[in-house]
């Protein structure tokens, strides 16, 4: 009888595991989901009071005349009441919270991290602004909804929401409900990836996981031994022990060196326990941020399939933000041009302006316009790189230079199309003849329109300067574009000037 027993029930040992790893994962995600629905009620209670206090700041205060000429209405403060601006509010509020659900922001990997919760915060408000005014445009509402009131509400509202969000941040801080919120990750293998992994981990106080250990991959040992302060939790064989013992929420696979079938049994381990099993893609090595899963032909294959500034709306956003730029610029800076080129020809008289081909998206060559800075016999040894202290400067052309003056003719460039406000800079055809050779990844930054000024050169990689931490910030600019990022970058442009000679 006890021989024809095909299976061993489980042991009092195994259920324990079991009832440890689903108590403690429904408290971890139990404690996840609450901080999650406090911070969105926080939100709400936060967006209320602003616009209420946006309400009493425009209509109620006194401190704000009743018509400001060109901006307001004419309005009696008497007939405006809260009762007629509750549905305005209400519907403000609905629009807020309902930008804030559609970016993402509550997620539980932005809980503990306050300044991307903060620019993202930043950002829908400023969104919703602009679709609030636009709205009441189309719709007419009664009462009309006062453009004053829009704006003192926004104020009002992100300082609330950011107050509320620094004092959330500061609690959910606290060791005592950080060890709840992070998710536990076991690593399987060890290479230099992982090891990136880790280090941004463990670098980060506000970071979403927690490494607690690392185990060797299925079949085989560590390539490259992980660090004394990884804990070297055991073999691949006790992983589902492992996952319990260590309440896991995640396996990351970073060894994708090891059979097909090895990897099937290490996402099988993941489903039995029912924790995410994720994978490094060390193939990919940049753009990862534009990395995506599709099928074809019912097959499934993975690759980097789109980037931002490939997506159409974002191409005609950037291209009309450079237009209305281009032109404001032009019309700003030609006084400038006037009178720094007539420095320039008194210093070295000649032409005021240099032309020279660089190259730019997708390898095409094309002229860029620039005032003179240098002398009329600057390049007569070839084309090189500027530096620090170059006696080929024009007295006129350090100060051009280290302010950026000398670049403002290329708003002619960006008008005509051949470049962005904001892009990685063009490099001139003979000095990058070899780099797709020499430098890892220097071709995928030709993806974009060159720029005016760019991530990298705000961050001080420009001039001689190492071309591989260039191209990386080029390459993370083409990752995370967005509007925001290049206002920023022209905002930082006036104030960042590192190695500007």
């Amino acid at each position: 009888m006890h021989k024809s027993v095909t299976g061993t029930p489980p042991g009092p040992q195994t259920r324990h595991f079991s009832t440890s790893l689903t108590h403690s994962g429904s408290v971890r995600n139990g404690g996840r989901d609450s901080a999650l629905a406090l911070s969105l009620a926080g939100d709400c209670v936060a967006v209320l009071l602003g616009l209420l206090l946006g309400y009493w700041f425009r209509f109620k205060s006194g401190i704000l005349p009743t018509h400001i000429s060109g901006l307001t209405e004419p309005f009696d403060p008497s007939r405006v009441s809260l009762s007629g601006y509750s549905r305005l509010i209400a519907l403000g509020a609905v629009l807020l919270i309902g930008t804030f659900l559609y970016s993402g922001l509550y997620s539980v990997r932005n809980l503990m991290r306050f300044r991307k919760s903060a620019m993202m915060i930043v950002r829908g408000s400023i969104f919703w602004f602009v679709a609030y005014l636009s709205f009441s445009l189309v719709v007419k509402f009664q009462p009309a909804i006062s453009r004053f009131y829009v704006l003192t509400s926004l104020v009002s509202t992100v300082t609330l929401l950011l107050f509320w969000r620094l004092l959330f941040h500061r609690i959910l801080g606290a060791e005592t409900f950080a060890r709840v919120l992070r998710q536990n990750i076991i690593l399987v293998g060890w290479n230099n990836d992982v090891a990136n992994l880790a280090d941004a981990i463990e670098s980060d106080a506000s970071h979403p996981y927690r490494l607690v250990g690392v185990v060797e991959p299925p079949g085989s040992s560590f390539k490259i031994p992980p660090p004394p302060g990884v804990a070297h939790l055991g073999s691949f064989d006790n992983l589902s022990r492992l996952i319990r013992d260590q309440r896991a929420d995640m396996v990351v696979l970073g060894d994708l060196d090891i059979p097909s079938d090895m990897i099937l049994e290490v996402a099988n381990h993941c489903e039995r326990e029912m924790v995410q099993f994720k994978i490094v893609p060390n193939y990919f090595q940049i753009l990862v941020s534009g990395l995506q899963l599709e099928t074809i032909s019912g097959i499934p294959i993975m690759g980097v399939t789109e980037l931002p500034l490939d997506r159409l709306v974002n191409r005609i956003l950037k291209r009309s933000v450079d237009i209305v730029g281009a032109l404001v610029g032009l019309f700003i800076s030609a006084p400038l041009i006037a009178v720094f080129g007539t420095m320039v020809y008194l210093e070295s008289p000649g032409p005021i302006f240099y032309f020279q081909t660089r190259t730019g998206r997708n390898g095409r060559n094309f002229r860029i316009i620039k005032l003179r800075s240098m002398r009329l016999d600057a390049e007569v040894a070839g084309a090189q790189w500027a530096q620090e202290g170059d006696p080929r400067r024009l007295k006129v052309g350090a100060l051009m230079r280290s302010t950026n003056i000398d670049e403002v003719p290329q708003f002619w460039n960006v008008l005509k199309g051949e470049r962005s406000l904001v892009g990685p800079r063009p490099e001139r055809p003979e000095l990058i003849a070899n780099f797709q050779y020499d430098i890892p990844h220097y071709n995928a930054r030709l993806a974009s329109k060159p720029g005016m000024t760019g991530w990298a050169q705000v961050n001080g990689l420009r001039g001689n300067t190492s071309l591989v931490e260039r191209v990386r910030a080029d390459l993370y600019y083409l990752e995370n574009w967005s509007l925001w990022l290049d206002f920023q970058i022209m905002v930082q442009t006036f104030f960042r000037r590192k190695n500007a000679y």
